[in-house]
């Protein structure tokens, strides 16, 4: 790691990953070295690790964490003292799992792409390159700005709405041909009409929240569109005063069945759409904290939301009563 002929950039698909390619696009751009840029999630990042590690490429890991322990287990048997870190992260997930690994930059204080930006101000740099990296400094404290939730930077909203108009791909295109964060008039003015109609869909959608105690929000199809569900969920999750355990929004999907998603802080959606998919009826995949569901047709919503209900309860008591299974607790929820 350090002097492969091939970096591989390994980020993540939001705002702060797009941005955090970009940085890495220009820092590494020129260096007598090919790039190759992988946009991904939490489901493939590990696949993505493991391939450029054996096919002797070098990985930079962006807002990102490997998921699985057997990849981290391998990094720590190929990972040399004198390389430098390759992965750069944020999350406090990863910082109380893996905080001590001297291959990882962690801190919770930023974004994921002002961790890397930050380290790569510190690190020795042509001029030329110092430059370039440092004139980015606008971009980090706008994905900052929207993935720490702070509201400070009003542009970071719209910047966030072109990534879910325009899809991750773009965004990177066209911060990797002009990386100003300056919006054009164009950009700005579509910004503002998507970010205006998700406004209205996002209070809709807090009025007809579904609140289970404190383990559950539902949101019933109808009300938010594809692409609304991150920072809806982002919202409840970060900025309610005592948010749930779980958001989970449903939609039903043009052959009939349901897409269920489902955000959580502490890993919860993740073992839930691991309790109730079956891989026959009820599908599922994703990570900890972003997973999703796919349910029959037949199923009615209140099935779907009775379901992951248990599911939740059955996370909460497994470690107090290790023998109640989630047939025990659907017979509770039904009495």
């Amino acid at each position: 790691m350090g002097t492969k002929p091939l970096l591989h950039i390994i980020s993540h698909t939001d705002l702060d990953g797009v941005a955090a390619a970009a940085l890495a696009w220009h820092a590494n751009y020129g260096a007598e070295r090919l790039l190759r840029v992988s946009l991904t999630g939490y489901g493939d990042v590990d696949n993505l690790i493991l391939e450029s590690l054996r096919a002797n490429e070098e990985p930079l890991v962006l807002d990102l964490f490997c998921q699985w322990t057997q990849t981290v287990d391998e990094v720590d048997g190929v990972w040399e003292k004198e390389r430098p870190p390759f992965l750069f992260d944020h999350h406090k997930s990863t910082f109380e799992r893996y905080g001590n690994r001297k291959w990882a930059v962690i801190d919770t204080n930023w974004c994921g792409a002002m961790v890397y930006w930050k380290w790569l101000m510190e690190q020795e740099q042509k001029d030329e390159q110092r430059a370039r990296i440092a004139a980015m400094k606008p971009l980090m404290d706008i994905a900052n700005d929207r993935d720490l939730w702070l509201g400070q930077i009003p542009e970071s909203r719209l910047w966030q709405g072109l990534v879910t108009m325009c899809g991750h791909w773009s965004i990177l295109m066209r911060l990797v041909a002009d990386p100003s964060p300056v919006l054009t008039p164009e950009e700005k003015a579509c910004a503002e009409k998507f970010v205006a109609r998700q406004e209205e869909r996002f209070s809709k959608a807090k009025e007809k929240i579904v609140r289970t105690r404190d383990d559950l929000s539902f949101v019933f199809d109808g009300v938010l569109e594809f692409g609304d569900v991150s920072d809806f969920c982002g919202l409840v999750l970060d900025r309610e005063p005592a948010p749930p355990l779980v958001v989970a929004v449903s939609s039903r999907r043009a052959g009939g069945d349901w897409a269920v998603s489902m955000r959580s802080r502490d890993g919860l959606a993740g073992r839930v759409m691991t309790l109730l998919k079956d891989g026959r009826k009820i599908r599922g995949g994703g990570h900890g904290d972003a997973s999703a569901l796919y349910f029959p047709r037949h199923y009615t919503e209140e099935q779907i939301r009775d379901s992951i209900l248990a599911a939740i309860k059955a996370e909460k008591e497994r470690a107090e009563s290790p023998n109640v299974t989630l047939g025990d607790l659907f017979k509770e929820l039904r009495a």
